[in-house]
């Protein structure tokens, strides 16, 4: 029995043969006006017994029969291209090492291949097209329609791989831009503006709508998420622009639209050659490397290739986790992964010595408030002030050129026990900056998108569990950003401080928590119905409004727009001292804790707990 693809070869082999033949005929009836005279019949007749059989062969040695018609693409094209090409060079050369008495006229020689490039490459473009009609027919019969919003190259890939997709049928496009809108792509029309969705929604049937506008601005994004909640369709997006230049996805690669896609900005613009000079072929240090900050850091802090990466952490598990991602994602790194505490003044001295870290960035912290607030007092003391003076004089008694410090807004008039521990830790590392020549550098932000022990993930947890999701006061905000973005800001603040100074990044407009809520249940698929939200009183030490500039300092500007410096109250090596002897102490109450803080830090107002329910 013949296998199929015998079968299929056997008959393109047939086709390019009659293809051939006509092609050479054509071309000497073209030549004559339809009135071939007798003696060039002849010729013709007799050239065509070995002219064709040399031209198959050609297209045998091109590969042309290894292709399957239906997936012709422009690289067969191209394959015919050059195989007819070399074949009408060796016609000629053929008839001259011959020394043939054929007459073969010029205009011949250039009119067969003209004509063998149309008969086979059309023939095998209309056969793909045919079958491709004929495929998406049946297999589009019951198929979903859908919209996608954005005409640029995105989505025009994207409608490519939607038309191999049996499930879906792409309805139309929709895009602002004037000069796109009736125009049709890869087959398909822009059918207007954004603002029409819901008319197209209507007419079609629409209950899902894919966001193909990786490149736009984060308000055109959010504008285009906006109008599909309130078409209520399901709303997909494509992956993010840097993703897709990367090579890391493709654009069919859908996913559900996030937090992160309401609530984000605009890509930060980082000073790439500067962070190279900082981080390249240097050695880093990270604390709390396995935190939610802390290994963000490490995989930013990874595309500029430094000598070698130190993770210090204090979690076995954590450090494993990052240990092996970075063998998967970045296996030519220098790894030194280092279980230690940052209270352990050996273990951190030991860790700068055996690898002299020229850069260090200290993100290991107790942040959990409520937590920090009660029974774990002086623990959050201990941790955040005591860790980051051990890790500080570390860095300096060890020739580290730049130490950056993750701080919090909620250091900012703190009215809970962690902020104040935050508050005094920036006082550290300023009452350090006159001795030594490392530059300590503060960066303040609040509260990232998804990071351990955050909302976001308590909200997802709740949710999975059928609700209802507890928010403290239907009146809080917070101030967001996402984790990468956190991370990239807190390099381009380390590349530029100078020694001395706490940047603030600039987290946009602050966020209702109920309004956040509201978002997730709407992004999960359900809706205040089916998942209902409970108020449950302000916790230990929680503010309605976070604050990322204290009363008593201002700012001054920087050459980055998303970074500015605060000018805030400092402390002398005298007062260090006086603190470093209080931090002595191997325990103390909460009560004690906080009635000292309110001398160390006039500005925290301990905020009692709150126990009010909203109904």
């Amino acid at each position: 029995m013949l296998r199929k693809s015998n079968v299929r070869t056997a008959t393109a082999i047939i086709h390019d043969v009659a293809a051939a033949v006509l092609a050479w005929m054509l071309a000497y009836l073209l030549r004559f006006n339809f009135e071939l005279p007798a003696n060039f019949n002849s010729e013709m007749q007799q050239t065509l017994l070995w002219v064709v059989p040399l031209q198959v062969a050609i297209f045998w040695m091109f590969g042309l029969y290894r292709g399957i018609w239906r997936y012709a693409s422009l690289n067969d094209l191209r394959r015919i291209v050059l195989a007819v090409l070399l074949a009408a060079l060796a016609i000629p050369f053929v008839l001259w090492m011959l020394r043939s008495s054929s007459i073969v006229p010029r205009s011949v020689l250039v009119l067969n291949p003209l004509l063998l490039i149309l008969f086979m490459g059309g023939s095998r473009i209309l056969y793909r097209t045919w079958k491709e009609t004929r495929f998406n027919r049946r297999m589009k019969l019951g198929s979903e329609p859908v919209l996608v919003l954005g005409a640029g190259d995105a989505a025009v890939a994207l409608s490519k791989d939607l038309a191999r997709n049996p499930a879906w049928q792409l309805a139309g496009f929709l895009d602002d831009d004037i000069n796109k809108q009736n125009c049709v792509l890869n087959g398909v029309k822009v059918l207007g503006p954004l603002n029409e969705l819901g008319q197209w929604i209507s007419r079609f049937g629409i209950e899902r709508v894919i966001i193909a506008m990786p490149s736009s601005s984060h308000q055109q994004r959010q504008r285009a998420i906006q109008l599909c909640n309130a078409a209520k369709v399901q709303v997909l997006t494509v992956p993010s622009f840097d993703d897709l230049m990367s090579g890391k996805v493709a654009v069919s690669q859908l996913r559900a639209i996030e937090l992160d896609d309401l609530l984000g900005r605009d890509p930060v613009v980082l000073d790439a050659a500067g962070l190279q000079g900082l981080l390249h072929n240097k050695s880093v240090m990270v604390t709390g490397a396995g935190g939610s900050i802390g290994s963000e850091l490490c995989r930013q802090i990874a595309r500029f290739a430094p000598a070698k990466l130190v993770l210090f952490e204090q979690s076995e598990f954590a450090l494993y986790t990052l240990e092996q991602e970075f063998q998967q994602t970045y296996p030519s790194i220098n790894l030194v992964c280092m279980v230690g505490d940052v209270r352990d003044a050996a273990r951190v001295n030991e860790a700068m010595q055996l690898h002299q870290p020229v850069v260090l960035f200290h993100a290991a912290a107790y942040k959990h408030v409520p937590l920090m607030e009660q029974h774990n007092a002086w623990q959050a003391i201990r941790n955040n002030v005591l860790g980051t003076w051990t890790v500080a004089r570390a860095a300096q008694q060890h020739g580290v050129a730049r130490f950056v410090m993750i701080s919090t807004d909620k250091a900012v008039n703190p009215t809970n026990v962690m902020g104040a521990s935050k508050r005094l830790a920036e006082m550290v590392c300023q009452s350090l900056q006159p001795s030594g020549d490392t530059r300590f550098v503060i960066v303040r932000f609040g509260n990232v998108l998804g990071s351990t022990g955050s909302v976001i993930p308590k909200f997802r947890a709740q949710i999975a569990q059928g609700g209802p999701i507890t928010v403290t006061h239907p009146e809080i905000t917070r101030y967001f950003m996402s984790i990468p973005e956190a991370a990239q800001l807190v390099l381009q603040a380390g590349l530029m401080g100078q020694g001395g100074e706490i940047f603030v990044l600039d987290m946009g407009e602050p966020v209702k928590i109920l309004d956040l809520a509201k978002d997730l249940i709407r992004l999960s698929g359900f809706t205040e119905e089916e998942i209902k939200i409970e108020f449950s009183g302000l916790r230990p030490g929680e503010k309605l409004y976070e604050e990322l500039l204290a009363d008593n300092e201002h700012t001054l500007p920087t050459p980055h727009p998303k970074l500015r410096i605060a000018k805030a109250r400092q402390a002398d090596e005298a007062w260090l001292e006086t603190l470093l002897e209080w931090t002595a102490a191997a325990t103390m109450p909460d009560e004690r804790v906080k009635t000292a803080l309110a001398s160390w830090v006039p500005e925290y107002q301990p905020n009692p707990q709150q126990v009010t329910t909203y109904k």
